[in-house]
């Protein structure tokens, strides 16, 4: 591994006092000066490459994620370097790739998905078509792989092979569209592969960046992976019960493209035939009431078993922190589990 790069200070409670943050994360408030760094970096890859008027009207930093967004994955790197150690310039640069590969899958869920808001703004698809949309989520990904040119080979290996999981979870997920025999086993294995092994990867660099022991950088990407299990369970219910207008997403869209989430596989496995089959009926009809959705789902208690099990995945990834030293940065990553799975509005 090479030398360290070169280190930067955490903020002090009083210099972020009193200013607008940079995330809606809680936690975050010990790391939001290097979260507006990140921000600015990430900003800066996109206002200084496009050559042509029309690439910079997609590139606006409002439509491609820079604004508005809780920052998760690459306050997840900043925090887990600080409990190991310190923040360095290399965090900011591996938490920017990882924020941009994020926007970039965004962009195309929006597309498969039919998104019309993202973040409480029109998504680019919305706007600009899916063509463009497609395009746009190349051209990060390009910014990425330019970017990753400049890190450490073993460090853009392992963005690599997280970005390649997250494309095997979104594959499998789509060819088990309509499944309604799919198991909670086989589910926990896809949202694994599409979501936690990112926020495993942002834990386990950050550790590493920090000049962690190996066995501190594997503790933390124990945390990231149960802690993105708990987002995604919480994601899926919020697909069900949430408000767009608080979660300023468009939601419905894993009941609208017929995807079997925790709360539907636990319904499935525990109703009476008659509820199974209307309930079936509603997942494969087209704008089905989310409404009349979540009282069957209440009902049965699939929707209270979701939230436990997020819950529970919460509780593992705290534990995983257990071998750190005691500092305010492993508090604030507890935290930070906890918030990921409490997250229904």
């Amino acid at each position: 591994m090479a030398s360290a790069p070169s280190t930067i200070q955490l903020p002090t409670n009083t210099e972020i006092s009193g200013r607008n943050l940079h995330s809606g994360v809680p936690a975050f408030r010990l790391i939001d000066g290097q979260l507006g760094q990140v921000k600015k970096l990430v900003t800066k890859q996109l206002v200084e490459t496009a050559q042509t008027e029309e690439v910079n009207r997609l590139l606006e930093p409002r439509l491609v994620g820079t604004r508005g967004g809780k920052m998760l994955r690459p306050g997840l790197v900043l925090l887990a370097g600080a409990s190991c150690g310190r923040i360095t310039s290399e965090h900011i640069r591996v938490a920017a790739v990882i924020e941009m590969i994020h926007n970039a899958t965004l962009l195309h869920d929006d597309v498969i998905d039919e998104g019309k808001t993202r973040r409480g703004l029109p998504t680019v698809n919305s706007l600009w078509g899916n063509q463009s949309a497609v395009l746009l989520g190349d051209f990060l990904l390009g910014r990425v792989l330019k970017m990753c040119a400049d890190l450490e080979p073993w460090i853009a290996r392992v963005i690599a092979t997280a970005a390649v999981r997250v494309c095997e979870g979104e594959l499998r997920q789509a060819a088990q569209r309509q499944n309604w025999q799919l198991s909670e086993t086989q589910y926990l294995e896809i949202i694994t592969e599409k979501s936690a092994a990112l926020f495993s990867c942002c834990c386990y660099l950050g550790g590493l960046l920090a000049r962690a022991s190996e066995s501190e950088a594997r503790s933390l990407a124990d945390f990231g992976l149960n802690a993105g299990i708990a987002f995604q369970i919480t994601d899926d219910l919020l697909d069900i019960i949430g408000d767009e207008s608080k979660t300023g997403k468009t939601l419905g869209s894993d009941v609208d493209k017929n995807k079997p989430t925790l709360a539907v596989i636990h319904f499935l496995k525990t109703a009476q035939e008659t509820d199974i089959t209307e309930i079936k009926s509603k997942l494969t009809t087209a704008g089905a009431s989310k409404k009349v959705l979540a009282e069957m789902l209440s009902r049965y208690g699939s929707l209270e078993y979701a939230r436990t099990r997020a819950d529970e995945f919460a509780a593992r990834a705290v534990q995983a922190l257990a071998d750190l030293k005691k500092s305010d940065a492993r508090d604030a990553l507890s935290e930070t589990a906890k918030f990921m799975a409490s997250r229904i509005t």
